[in-house]
């Protein structure tokens, strides 16, 4: 089969966003996680296959019409919910978001053929149940064929934080090639260990590389050769949402570029020089500018880049 032509399969939570703007306007945008790297990987031009879950109502509606422009393939009826989930952002001065959750999450029946190229799956529906179960046994199925990708994203508005939360994101680290985690999230996960040291601490676990992003201060790749470092890119801040969506997003599609991904590359992946991670960080860093230079979660087109 030609590899350029095969899926990715994204798994996990959509919501709408519920703007409170700094300039004291309310809007609503389409968001989730998960959904936001499904709609920035349509955006560059792959086959994206989508595992998430909303009601059958008005905001699921807006999710599902939000989903389909781009161009996103669903791999089963997400109508699984009583009502769909929502996100109440506030907009600080400096741009930031954050977050009060009303949401569930559930996996509905799961198309997993044809077999993707990669599976990437984050935040909340990686950790909340019901459905952080289904999640891992889906991962577990489709690693033997597939590379896998997740973002850590922490929710602990949602999660909480301790032990039992940091033993469901490491149990699914355990089964990744690529982990990405913001410093917030590792400080989060690990308060206690300086951010290098949380990230081998994730890397240690099995994956590849844990890529680690800092916001203005740029992004690291961390592997068992070392660390690779870029630069953020200057750019005029409207929010952060879905920026490091974005970002991994991006990151994938730099390393399907360059023939990456697949159970096949495992091994390769491990092995990268750094030239080649440095230009996958670079174009992530680029992505995820476009999306917070506009309001909401509104990721670049491969013509944009």
């Amino acid at each position: 089969m030609d590899r350029s032509t095969q899926s990715v399969l994204v798994v996990g939570e959509s919501l709408v966003d519920i703007v409170h703007g700094a300039d004291g306007r309310t809007i609503e945008y389409a968001g989730g996680s998960a959904a936001n790297v499904a709609v920035a990987l349509a955006r560059l031009g792959r086959r994206v296959r989508f595992v998430t879950a909303w009601a059958d109502d008005e905001r699921g509606r807006v999710l599902a019409d939000h989903v389909a422009a781009a161009g996103v393939e669903l791999a089963g009826d997400p109508h699984v919910l009583a009502r769909t989930a929502t996100a109440a952002a506030t907009i600080g001065a400096d741009g930031a978001a954050t977050y009060e959750f009303d949401l569930e999450w559930r996996v509905p029946d799961v198309a997993e053929e044809p077999a993707p190229l990669v599976v990437h799956t984050c935040s909340l529906g990686a950790v909340l149940e019901p459905g952080a179960d289904e999640v891992v046994a889906l991962v577990e199925r489709l690693r033997a064929e597939a590379t896998i990708s997740y973002d850590i994203n922490a929710r602990p508005a949602i999660t909480g934080t301790g032990p039992d939360v940091v033993a469901l994101v490491e149990r699914l680290a355990a089964l990744c090639d690529v982990v990405k985690a913001s410093d917030e999230d590792l400080a989060a996960l690990y308060p206690t260990l300086p951010l290098e040291a949380a990230a081998r601490s994730l890397l240690q676990l099995g994956p590849a590389a844990v890529v680690v992003t800092r916001g203005g201060d740029g992004a690291t790749w961390v592997h068992a050769a070392g660390v690779v470092e870029v630069a953020s890119l200057p750019v005029t801040v409207a929010d952060t949402i879905g920026a490091g969506d974005t970002f991994g997003a991006a990151v994938i599609d730099g390393l399907w570029e360059r023939d990456l991904l697949g159970a096949s590359r495992r091994e390769q992946l491990r092995d990268l020089a750094p030239e080649v991670v440095a230009e996958v960080l670079a174009h992530a860093a680029k992505a995820a500018a476009v999306t917070v230079s506009r309001p909401g979660a509104d990721p670049p087109y491969r013509h944009e880049l």
